[in-house]
């Protein structure tokens, strides 16, 4: 069968008006002989407003509760849509992630997709019906209802894809996928391709438009990504195993501002010791991200590492211990800082990017602290002061 997923966000079914242009958008797809299946979010800030309902109801709400409350948001989405294509004549079923019989595992409120049994969509869907499935959560081996974590939607839609062996589209409201924020630099330029490479590279590295994971699942299994607008005609952009523009060096500028840089000195010199400090750091849930370790000849050692802000109070509280064990180490958290990567295939085959960028930040006298490459990525740790102007330059020297 011809499938196709089509998947739309929360902001694209916000009211019920648009979600009417969505019903309108889904039958013009079905009317091209596709047989449908329509990942949908929750409407609008519908999920939020939940989240905001369990903190009035308990302190600290139980998380298998939680998620529970939760999937509701897509379940309104999938029946009055559902209601919506059937008004127009068009055979319609909504599907909960458990009757869609998506699998998961792991953590309440961030479980991920182990398999998903699409026998029964594809009944539905070989009946002539139009396919609406929950995003964003599944069902658990003990029953329980479960939310898959930001993006969960996106990974929802991808996954069904990749079982489907079909295209996914991703309706959402910008209108594809652009080199550097364009609310950062009014005049960016949208990207007609992106290979999932450096997709996934953005995503990890501050650019919001997709998850990495969701982009993890499509480079696994070769789905083929377009995103583009729910309410705007544009062709979008298109995720691509590979993308041939070799001569393009830089693809795009993404930028984290929730983080915060550690610099520990005085540390002694001791591999145990600082095997312990990361240990306790990662039992503490909190992810370290760019790290810098410099030996002097005294036998002691200068840490600098990054983490989300998110995780500022866990980890005070193991620098706090930190300080108890050493206390001649002197550490400072600097919380006035953003990551400013660069990403491009390119970087591969062509030489210089590194130089210019160096260049640039000398001739514009911006300072940056930590530094970490990849294959196809460098990022600069540097003052918020300075991340705007930066992310300008490069932009303009990089034709984003």
């Amino acid at each position: 069968m011809n499938y196709k997923v089509l998947k739309f966000g929360g902001s694209s079914l916000e009211t019920l008006e648009k979600m009417k242009h969505v019903a309108s958008k889904i039958i013009k797809e079905a009317q091209s002989g596709f047989n449908l299946v329509v990942v949908v979010s929750a409407m609008g800030k519908s999920t939020n407003q939940l989240i905001a309902l369990a903190k009035e109801a308990s302190s600290n709400p139980n998380k298998r509760e939680l998620d529970a409350l939760l999937s509701t948001g897509e379940q309104v989405s999938i029946s009055l849509l559902s209601m919506m294509l059937q008004d127009d004549g068009y055979p319609a079923i909504g599907l909960s992630g458990f009757q869609a019989k998506i699998k998961t595992s792991g953590l309440h409120t961030n479980n991920r997709i182990d398999d998903i049994d699409v026998s029964l969509i594809q009944k539905h869907s070989e009946e002539g019906k139009i396919v609406v499935v929950a995003g964003f959560q599944g069902i658990n081996d003990q029953g329980d209802i479960t939310t898959l974590g930001r993006g969960g939607s996106d990974t929802t839609a991808i996954a069904l894809a990749a079982k489907l062996g079909c295209h996914c589209d991703i309706y959402t409201d910008v209108t594809g996928i652009y080199g550097v924020d364009p609310r950062l630099v009014p005049q960016a330029k949208q990207l007609e391709t992106i290979s999932v490479d450096e997709m996934k590279e953005m995503a990890f590295l501050g650019a919001k438009v997709m998850e990495p994971r969701s982009i993890d699942i499509a480079q696994h299994y070769g789905v083929i990504v377009r995103v583009a607008h729910a309410h705007i005609e544009s062709q979008g952009t298109l995720i691509l195993k590979e993308d041939m523009m070799e001569h393009r060096p830089i693809t795009g500028c993404s930028v984290i501002e929730k983080i915060v840089l550690v610099n520990i000195q005085h540390v002694p010199a001791s591999m145990s010791l600082i095997a312990h400090l990361f240990v306790t750091l990662a039992n503490e849930g909190i992810n370290i991200d760019m790290i810098s370790q410099t030996q002097s000849s005294d036998g002691f050692v200068t840490l600098a590492f990054t983490a989300s802000s998110d995780d500022l109070d866990n980890l005070e509280h193991v620098l706090r211990v930190l300080t108890q064990d050493q206390p001649q180490a002197i550490i400072h958290v600097d919380k006035h800082v953003s990551k400013v990567s660069v990403v491009g295939s390119g970087m591969r085959s062509q030489s210089g990017v590194a130089a210019r960028l160096f260049q640039l930040f000398a001739d514009h006298h911006i300072a940056y602290k930590l530094i970490t490459t990849s294959e196809i990525s460098i990022s600069y740790t540097m003052s918020k002061d300075h991340t705007l102007q930066a992310v300008q330059l490069i932009a303009q020297e990089f034709g984003l």
